[in-house]
């Protein structure tokens, strides 16, 4: 049996002229079927979905593509220990 590989969060923080900002992690909504919906930033890490790296990257396109203020932010993928 395959062992999937499921340790990563994608963060997002703000630019700001004084890097401040808090950082917020990133929550995936799925359907029912399981089917990738789309994704809302949390600032509460522990409520963050824990992902493989493919579906992070699906949730960095997702981010740029439909969220209009995605250049004010820099997205990065890290591991759940960091």
């Amino acid at each position: 049996m395959e062992n999937i590989d499921q340790r990563y969060l994608v963060q997002q923080n703000k630019r700001t002229p004084d890097g401040k900002a808090p950082p917020v992690f990133a929550k995936v909504m799925r359907s029912k079927e399981g089917k990738f919906e789309g994704v809302s930033f949390i600032k509460n890490k522990e409520k963050a979905t824990v992902m493989t790296v493919a579906d992070a990257e699906e949730v960095i396109r997702w981010a740029t593509q439909k969220k209009g203020n995605a250049r004010e932010y820099d997205t990065r993928i890290i591991c759940v220990g960091q």
